[in-house]
């Protein structure tokens, strides 16, 4: 099966529309040589410098923080961190019933977020982070710096 080869172009202002149609719309004619095209429009999703820093604060979390699960204090992995803070970041949570019992929650997808979302996250987990006392570790220090730079 043949990769398909996906194709953006960022349109940041309303004076950059005029060229975003001329170019979607030579795109679409290129393609359309080769089958059907598929018109996406979108937000920016996070970046891998957003993503590298998100790894590396949740694993400065899962090595200091502990967290009542099921009655008992314990630590977590960075992917159970992932998803409590998302949710938390959400401030909107769907539950479902267990297959076997217990509850699932639904709808925190990271991948799924804008770059804005992300960045609402990483703020989050700085904050959570802080207020726990965490020490951050040299990586996440980095990329949060840099992150910061970026933002402002």
């Amino acid at each position: 099966m043949k990769k398909q080869r996906e194709l953006e172009h960022v349109v940041e202002h309303e004076d950059d529309i005029p060229l975003a149609l001329r170019w979607a719309e030579a795109m679409i004619r290129r393609g359309l040589a080769r089958g059907p095209v598929v018109l996406r429009l979108g937000r920016e999703r996070r970046s891998l410098d957003q993503n590298a820093k998100l790894w590396a604060m949740l694993e400065d979390i899962a090595k200091q923080v502990e967290w009542m699960v099921d009655g008992q204090m314990q630590r977590l992995s960075k992917e159970e961190w992932k998803d409590i803070l998302t949710a938390g970041v959400k401030k909107h949570q769907r539950v479902a019933a267990g297959v076997e019992g217990g509850f699932v929650m639904l709808g925190a997808h990271t991948s799924r977020m804008s770059k804005r979302e992300f960045s609402e996250l990483i703020e989050f987990i700085y904050w959570f982070g802080t207020e726990k006392g965490v020490t951050w570790s040299e990586p996440a220090k980095k990329a949060y710096e840099e992150y910061r730079e970026k933002a402002a």
